[in-house]
């Protein structure tokens, strides 16, 4: 596996991704959290039972034989899975008794010196740059987040520290809360969920998502600074309850008695993982809620783990309970009546989709790779529209490739996003924000910049009279989720967001992904009609257009040589010259 990991350089079009996240019905939660590893007292592994309990540890040859072989096919199977979203490789050989290519590879694992801080990725001890992001070995990303320099240390730390504890004398302080009208949330006891057992490759939802984002909006003078800060409480089992079914609710408490345990292969949890998830919960709750009442203009909830892949009742998707969707009742409990959901993390959030698939109160837009349902998760195709005679309360805008940037995304906003919102008037806009089809992020691959967010975000903050919530969800890259975040949240401060893309028309592709979803759409948002009809001509320009290109290319190809201008076959020259021209 590790000598596969060096021969690997790049990722493309998202089958990492797909090898990495598994779908929960392959994988039942209930058979992870049934067989969680347990270590006793006397240093020996024991299997937490269905029922809770401690089953008795055996220590006869024939058991120990079982349960080691047991244990390294386990082992194998995690490993594996979270190797595969690296690499890009295939699944591992179902022959688990063949080890006849195991040994040489395990006498590569001194050739593995370091990972990058910055994307994870491994590296070689004589590199200094990584391979994929370029990013130094020795990079100061987690202090000086994506103001550091990516090729050399820069930063003058004593007075970073020292602007830093300025800052931070005005936290908590009177005037800053008064005065603030963009509130955040954040509480370190987040950054106590992390994978604990060591494998080929760090986890890329890990700790440091936070630490890189808290530390540019420090060096940006955001927070602490301009930001107010909210005191984090964890939500109740009856809030929660309101979202996910009890078993999954308890399904996730039981984790807090584990050193380790995992929903899914590549869903993990510790014991401070359940605190760590009842606090962003709340934390999301509470912003949801002071943003309707008014006690704060619009907010940035700066929580893990994320939540959109979590649904009524699994975990799944790194994802254990569902942030935005918490938010968005508790802001109904608040007194607003119609939300809206946009969720522009690369991955479809099939959770939230779940959740309100049949609400007709709030309105879920969805942005995110499909392929025709081979990127993770495989649901939210365009046809997927709600239930219940809920149907148009759901809007995916499924991209077809990898690669997405700026100007697709916009065009969506411009003829899909913003009509439908506007019709819609909701009281409070929630944004779902992974950061992972940022450019250079590991797992989603596509190409939208910070400024693209930043303008996104403007154009969401026209709708609810700017009561906006920012949430956020993935994101894998530290310098990419840094520098966008930050951009998000200067728009939510009122900073100009920078140059607008006037010009924002979009990919061959992307243009027919908005078609598709409109023709879809109109059935249920007849205003969207003529949007389609307009785009429908643009089409055709287009394709016609591309056509005479083709064929202006082919008749090229006859143009009689400059020579026959001036011999026997000057006529013919002059006739076929004309002709072109003419055409």
């Amino acid at each position: 596996m590790v000598t596969e990991t060096l021969n690997v350089s790049r990722l493309t079009n998202g089958e990492a991704e797909n090898s990495l996240h598994k779908q929960t019905d392959e994988v039942p939660s209930k058979g992870f959290i049934g067989k969680r590893e347990n270590v006793l007292s006397d240093g020996t592994n024991g299997t937490l039972c269905n029922d809770g309990n401690l089953g008795e540890v055996s220590n006869s040859p024939e058991a120990k034989s079982q349960s080691d072989a047991v244990s390294k096919r386990a082992r194998q199977q995690k490993e594996v899975t979270l190797e595969d979203m690296y690499n890009n490789q295939d699944l591992f050989d179902e022959d688990d008794d063949d080890d006849s290519d195991w040994e040489p590879l395990q006498n590569r694992v001194e050739l593995i010196k370091w990972f990058c801080r910055n994307c994870t990725m491994v590296n070689l001890d004589d590199v200094v740059y990584c391979d994929i992001c370029g990013e130094h070995k020795d990079s100061k990303i987690l202090s000086y987040g994506f103001f550091a320099s990516p090729f050399a240390e820069e930063m003058d730390t004593p007075e970073v520290e020292s602007i830093t504890k300025e800052r931070q004398k005005d936290v908590g302080s009177k005037d800053s809360v008064t005065n603030g009208s963009t509130a955040i949330g954040f509480d370190e006891r987040m950054l106590l969920h992390a994978e604990v057992e060591m494998k080929s490759h760090p986890h890329p939802e890990r700790p440091d998502r936070l630490r890189a984002i808290a530390a540019s909006f420090a060096r940006a003078g955001i927070f602490p600074g301009r930001c107010y800060p909210i005191t984090a409480r964890e939500i109740t089992p009856e809030e929660l309850q309101m979202v996910h079914t009890l078993e999954h609710i308890e399904a996730v408490e039981i984790t807090s008695q584990l050193i380790s345990s995992y929903f899914t292969p590549d869903t993990y949890a510790n014991e401070h993982s359940a605190r760590a998830a009842r606090l962003a919960a709340g934390l999301c709750a509470d912003l949801a809620s002071s943003i309707v009442s008014g006690r704060a203009k619009n907010g940035f909830a700066l929580v893990r783990p994320p939540g959109h892949h979590a649904g009524v009742k699994q975990a799944m998707g790194f994802c254990l309970h569902n942030n935005a969707a918490v938010a968005a009742l508790a802001a109904q409990v608040a007194g607003a009546r119609k939300i809206l959901i946009v969720d522009w993390d690369v991955h479809h959030g099939n959770g939230t989709q779940e959740i309100f698939d049949s609400n007709k109160s709030v309105l879920y837009i969805s942005l995110h790779r499909h392929e025709g349902g081979r990127f993770y998760p495989g649901t939210g195709a365009a046809d997927e529209v709600g239930t219940m005679g809920a149907e148009g309360y759901c809007v995916n805008i499924p991209w077809s490739r990898g690669g997405v940037g700026d100007n697709d995304y916009i065009f969506s906003f411009k003829h899909v996003v913003l009509p439908i919102a506007t019709k819609f008037a909701p009281d409070l806009t929630i944004i779902s924000a992974g950061f992972d089809a940022a450019r250079g992020d590991p797992l989603g691959c596509c190409d939208v910049t910070p400024n693209g967010y930043a303008q996104m975000t403007h154009m969401l903050n026209t709708l609810s009279d700017g009561k906006l919530l920012v949430i956020l969800e993935g994101g894998y890259n530290l310098r990419s989720i840094s520098s966008s975040a930050t951009a998000v949240i200067k728009v939510l401060l009122g900073d100009n967001p920078g140059f607008e893309l006037e010009n924002s028309f979009p990919s061959r592709a992307g243009l027919q992904t908005v078609m598709d979803v409109l023709e879809i759409q109109m059935k249920f948002w007849p205003a969207l009609q003529p949007t389609l009809m307009d785009l429908r001509s643009q089409w055709g320009i287009y394709c016609l257009d591309n056509k005479r290109r083709q064929m202006k290319k082919k008749r090229r190809r006859f143009v009689a040589p400059i020579w026959w201008k001036w011999g026997p076959k000057s006529s013919l020259y002059r006739f076929l010259n004309r002709r072109v021209k003419s055409k």
